[in-house]
């Protein structure tokens, strides 16, 4: 598990233009996927609900005076071509087939770049013998519309919202582009969410129906998250569309608290106008508006699960007794490793939410401390580090990851 020496090789490898990508003991495949769930993103008046064979009409409008209006980053949804069509990757071991046992890694907020990740699956297949699903986020990774990229730009679109918003913190060229759809938007938040979820559940089917050439139809099903992916990762778990995750294992890293005990202000996440905009829309403000929004009322209170579940992780006071018999239900499915020094989603957090308000949850949590300077975001940096200190606690990490998968 040499981390430092494989993540300059596998970097090289995922931007490679070459048909047959290998490394080492893996391939790299790429996929194409167009999802068929974009029609639930804002930019239209009307959402069919085809679950319950419903039509809701859209009484916000798509224009917020929030944030600032520019044309490449306030897009409407619904027409963001990339978001829509795009390829997935799936890191494998060499020269096998069709595997039987797959993990899926979701990534955290605002992330652009599979770099740090690819290391990380790459030890999973290699101590699992599985094959590694990168399945990204809506409106993250190659699902973004390259004019956020654009460093010129944001950093132009970052000064704007600086005078606009004197006492900003955090604002940064690479949070700008969804700290200002989000300052505009926040139900963009629920809205990709969905999308995504769906999009999983569609990869799923593909599968089962054996037209992936690289998953076996029946392969067993296991999740990787980091940070916010494990929202994901825990509402496919306690859904179980037709049983796809019954039997899969959940590992949480940096990841199990609620919403509303979070701290996402980062210049590598959101800026601080958006954070406060985001907890009062999702935590502050949800249940009015829940009352003046059918669709979300529709999503979130009806008798749609996914819905129910993830309004159950958005504030750790409500549907706290509900929550926790879903986490009780999953508690030996669950695994969950926190880092002392994350100042974004807290050991403690995570703790109070995974354990339960009683502690009477037997989710295993571990907490882990590194002897080198890292961050939420970053916590096997590459620079400024000693790399042989990095190898030695991403191995200790995985060790653990690996141990509970193969149990």
């Amino acid at each position: 598990m040499n981390y430092s020496n494989n993540y300059a090789a596998l970097k090289e490898l995922y931007i490679s233009t070459e048909t047959d990508k290998e490394f080492d003991t893996i391939e790299l495949h790429d996929v194409e996927f167009v999802s068929e769930s974009f029609g639930i993103l804002p930019g239209i008046e009307e959402y069919k609900c085809n679950n319950h064979n419903v039509t809701l009409e859209e009484e916000l409008s798509f224009y917020s005076e929030n944030g600032i209006e520019n044309n490449s980053v306030h897009i409407k949804d619904i027409f963001a071509k990339r978001n829509r069509s795009f390829k997935y990757q799936i890191l494998k071991p060499k020269g096998k087939d069709k595997v039987k046992r797959v993990v899926f890694l979701f990534h955290g907020f605002n992330e652009r770049d599979w770099s740090k990740y690819l290391p990380w699956a790459k030890a999973i297949s290699d101590g699992t013998d599985s094959a590694v699903v990168l399945f990204p986020l809506a409106f993250h990774m190659q699902r973004a519309p390259k004019e956020w990229s654009n460093t010129r730009e944001m950093f132009k679109l970052s000064e704007e919202r600086k005078q606009t918003y004197p006492n900003i913190e955090n604002s940064s060229l690479t949070n700008v582009a969804i700290s200002t759809r989000l300052h505009a938007m926040p139900h963009r938040a629920l809205w990709s969410g969905l999308q995504t979820y769906n999009d999983v559940l569609q990869l799923m089917k593909n599968i089962k129906k054996d037209n992936n050439e690289h998953i076996d139809k029946d392969a067993h099903i296991d999740i990787f998250s980091f940070s916010v992916g494990g929202f994901l990762a825990q509402v496919l778990k306690m859904t179980n569309f037709n049983n796809y995750f019954k039997e899969s294992k959940v590992f949480l890293f940096c990841s199990g608290a609620t919403f509303n005990n979070q701290a996402p202000s980062s210049k590598f996440i959101l800026d601080s106008e958006t954070d406060a905009a985001l907890y009062a829309y999702l935590v502050k403000d949800i249940d009015e508006i829940i009352e003046t929004d059918p669709v979300l009322r529709h999503y979130l209170k009806g008798d749609f699960l996914p819905g129910k579940i993830f309004y159950a992780m958005l504030d750790y006071n409500k549907e706290r007794e509900f929550r926790e018999s879903m986490l009780k239900k999953h508690e030996h499915q669950i695994y969950a490793i926190s880092l002392t020094k994350d100042d974004i989603v807290t050991p403690h957090e995570i703790v109070n939410t995974l354990k339960g308000a009683n502690r009477d949850i037997d989710i295993r949590i571990d907490e882990l401390d590194f002897e080198y300077n890292y961050i939420h975001e970053n916590p096997f940096p590459v620079m400024g580090v000693d790399p042989k200190k990095v190898d030695e606690s991403f191995e200790k990490m995985f060790e653990k990851v690996l141990s509970f998968y193969n149990e």
